[in-house]
């Protein structure tokens, strides 16, 4: 077998001094073959590949369990059957800003899990404890035991061009695809600072938004945008869609505000919520196109409240706060998430035809230190009724009704008897069992934000409890 091997190696070596010619084009065509393939290779790499190769690596799939208590059939409860559980599961996007383990993803992802765990694109999969949640911003922080797993560049937020790349990686619709590998998507930065509401039933909101028409379908909530630089400039957080997929309007929370409250929950395992205490006028109706045009009108200031030290009065109209120009309730909002607690804010108000500024010292929200069970003997609710609605001209459709507050309650939260609660963070409420719930689940979460509706108009008041 060995000589049967020698004499065709040597018969092919005698072929080929034979024809030296021959050998010489055959050369020829392998190396322009071989410069056309790295030729090709060349031009399919771009700043796009460049930038996926860069970050996809730190992109994991995000695992969620939550169990949940459901009544008994009726049928089953007159033979004596009792209430059970029920396990459903969920699958998001995160990705990872710290090689020992910390991951960065949606608040809605992990919302009300019982168990999480965390998949890298090879499989390995972690499970992985909750670091701290900012409902108000949509993020959350997990954190699983390992070490030496690829980081995510982080970028800055605050210099986007519009019109540049913008590079969205994510697991849309989970393992439909059969393995772990992200998906990437590419478009374009299509706008900043963008306000998005009236998304739905309900006053929730996201304010100061990265708009994308880079695909973002269900699943890929949590995962980066990314710039043609190959560094994360969002966490890529909802759509507008009229049927569940992309439509090519995406919304991405700008990175700099998430490394904020990454930096906030990692220290403090919370995120300080800054707090002025100032109540802006809405339209009756909540019409959004009113409230764009209604300017950001002071309708109240809260007693001892930053807001009122600095001398802010009700029927001042807000134009600037720091470098952000305030036009409606929404610009409000959005320049609120830049602050910190600590800090001397100079703001500026219309007030009888003239502008007059102010300096602001931000505060931290007020604390209901109480538990949580008193706070509820402070806030009695009942659930909205049809008839209720009727007899005090309530326009939500859902909610409870506040009958009872303590003067400490509505003091600090700046809310009274008669008020309608609506949200609670983004838990809608359609009962007086719903605040009870809401407020169990949040207690010593983070901040707070309670929508309530007065007189028509939908106001909100921020708050902790621990």
């Amino acid at each position: 077998m060995r000589a049967g091997a020698t004499l065709v190696a040597l018969g092919a070596l005698a072929a080929c001094t034979a024809a030296p010619a021959d050998s010489s084009a055959q050369l020829a065509r392998a190396d322009d073959a071989s410069g056309r393939a790295a030729a090709i290779s060349s031009s399919r790499r771009t700043a796009i590949t460049d930038a996926v190769a860069r970050v996809a690596p730190s992109v994991v799939t995000v695992q969620t369990e939550v169990v949940q208590r459901v009544q008994a059939d009726p049928f089953d409860s007159f033979f004596g059957g009792r209430s059970g559980t029920q396990t459903s599961a969920g699958l998001g996007t995160g990705f990872i800003i710290g090689s020992d383990g910390v991951i960065v993803t949606n608040a809605h992802v992990v919302a009300g899990a019982t168990a999480i765990s965390v998949m890298l694109r090879d499989g390995t999969t972690y499970p992985a404890t909750m670091v701290g949640t900012d409902e108000t911003n949509d993020l959350a922080v997990l954190r699983v035991k390992a070490s030496g797993l690829p980081v995510a560049p982080l970028g800055d937020s605050d210099n986007l061009l519009v019109g540049e790349w913008a590079i969205a990686i994510g697991n849309p619709y989970g393992f439909m695809l059969g393995n772990a590998e992200p998906s990437v998507t590419a478009g374009v930065i299509s706008g900043v600072g963008r306000n998005l509401v009236a998304r739905g039933e309900g006053p929730s909101a996201y304010f100061d938004m990265i708009q994308t028409d880079a695909s973002i379908n269900p699943g890929n909530s949590g995962g980066p945008l990314v710039s043609a630089a190959g560094e994360v400039i969002g966490v890529n957080s909802s759509i507008y869609s009229t049927s569940g997929g992309s439509n090519g309007v995406g919304f991405s929370i700008p990175i700099n505000r998430a490394r904020r409250v990454a930096e906030d929950l990692l220290s403090h395992g919370r995120v300080r919520r800054p707090w002025i205490g100032v109540q802006l006028e809405s339209p009756r109706g909540q019409n959004t196109r009113d409230l764009i045009a209604r300017g950001a009108v002071v309708a109240a200031v809260t007693p001892g409240s930053p807001a009122q030290r600095a001398g802010i009065r009700s029927g001042d109209v807000i134009l600037r706060l720091r470098t952000h120009t305030v036009r409606n309730r929404f610009d409000w909002d959005a320049a609120l998430l830049d602050l910190r607690v600590g800090e001397q804010v100079p703001l500026v108000v219309r007030r009888g035809g003239r502008e007059v500024p102010v300096t602001v010292a931000i505060a931290d929200l007020p604390e209901v230190s109480a538990p949580k069970v008193q706070v509820l003997r402070e806030l009695d609710v009942v659930t909205l009724t049809p008839a209720i609605r009727a007899e005090r001209g309530i326009l939500s459709q859902r909610g409870a009704l506040i009958y009872r507050a303590s003067d400490r309650v509505m003091g600090e939260l700046a809310i009274q008897a008669g008020d309608v609660i609506v949200q609670i963070n983004r838990s809608p409420i359609a009962s007086a069992e719903d605040v009870s719930r809401a407020l169990d689940y949040y207690s010593g979460r983070g901040p707070i934000r309670l929508f309530f509706e007065r007189q028509g108009q939908i106001s909100s008041t921020d708050f902790v409890i621990r």
